[in-house]
């Protein structure tokens, strides 16, 4: 394993487009690093940049203590896992997985011994006389890692490998690949858009917008803190709520309603974007003032909670509440005020 770094680097297309922007951070040897945002982000040309599949038009890219901008991706010491699985159809598993071995020339019982152990590793003993159309698409992407697990190699470069796969598969891959890095220890580039996969396999998460960081933090950190209105809308599940307000006199005005701030956020006077996580809104108690009423307009049962959909005003929220017992049309609300964030209005950033 290594450690990758990411210095400044640029990628520009004919026709004036910077598809990245700039990107610079390290990489620490075996950590676990996703890159997720929106298509068109810039997060798979990136990536193709580490791997040598596209040149660089800026900056530098090293990997332990070698600048890899000019060097071939043969030679680059990674290991790529697709999309689309790239297998021989007309080989069987274990000379799909012995083939890049075989190219550079390694003796054929060194080869059977890495295969052999990576099949163990992924549970493919029984299927390596198989050809991939005989497979389902796990089990290709199991043999598609197995081909990057025998080349030892010092990083692995994930380029969305779960999309194909339908949603219990994902969940059970993600599970299998983070216990499978963690066990090898090998420094890891995963590419998604799916920020649930980002959330529950990274070390630490790379947010890209429009070729550039937006932000990079742990999991729980990008999500309890996000610094953008673009992070806290994107990374969760459901999206953070996201309203717009106006401070007055240190108070949040929501439409009609006032929400007195007594916990010492500092609201400016005039437009502000209200963050606020469905899970940090709560029924108000009888007896005890709302800080906002909300008109029900739907309600989805999700069977362990449900999911409230409402508005006030012209301002639509989302609100995680337990399951059970009827819900009026109009709910008194109380907002955690811990939990609040606060973003300008045009510029997107953390107040």
């Amino acid at each position: 394993m290594a450690n990758v770094s990411i210095d400044r680097v640029s990628k520009d297309y004919q026709a004036g487009i910077r598809a990245v922007d700039t990107v610079s951070f390290d990489i620490r040897a075996g950590e676990f690093i996703v890159l997720v945002g929106p298509s068109g982000c810039g997060k798979s040309t990136l990536l193709r940049m580490v791997a040598g599949l596209e040149t660089i038009t800026e900056g530098e890219i090293g990997i332990g203590e070698r600048i890899i901008n000019h060097v071939d991706p043969a030679d680059r010491d990674i290991a790529m896992v697709f999309q689309n699985y790239a297998l021989y159809p007309h080989m069987s598993v274990r000379n799909n997985m012995a083939y890049g071995l075989k190219n550079r020339g390694m003796n054929r019982a060194d080869i059977e011994k890495r295969v052999a152990e990576a099949a163990g590793i992924l549970q493919l003993e029984e299927y390596l006389d198989r050809k991939p159309r005989q497979l389902s698409g796990g089990q290709r992407q199991r043999v598609a890692m197995g081909r990057a697990i025998v080349r030892e190699p010092a990083a692995f470069l994930f380029d969305e490998p779960l999309s194909n796969l339908d949603a219990k598969l994902r969940v059970e891959m993600r599970g299998e690949i983070k216990q499978l890095q963690k066990r090898l220890g090998t420094t890891s580039i995963y590419v998604t858009h799916d920020q649930l996969e980002a959330m529950t396999m990274a070390d630490r998460i790379v947010v890209l917008n429009g070729g550039r960081i937006e932000q990079i933090g742990s999991p729980l950190d990008v999500y309890r803190a996000p610094q953008s209105a673009f992070v806290a809308s994107f990374i969760g599940s459901p999206a953070m709520n996201m309203i717009s307000v106006r401070g007055e006199n240190g108070n949040l005005v929501i439409g009609d309603q006032t929400v007195a701030m007594t916990n010492g956020h500092a609201v400016p006077d005039g437009p502000v974007t209200l963050g606020v996580r469905a899970e940090d809104v709560r029924l108000a108690e009888a007896g005890v003032t709302a800080d906002i009423d909300l008109t029900v307009d739907y309600v989805e049962e999700l069977g362990a909670g449900r999911l409230v959909h409402g508005h006030l005003g012209e301002a639509r929220l989302a609100v995680s509440l337990p399951s059970g017992g009827p819900l009026s049309d109009r709910l008194g609300l109380k907002l955690d005020r811990d939990m609040l964030h606060l973003f300008d209005a045009s510029t997107g950033r953390r107040l």
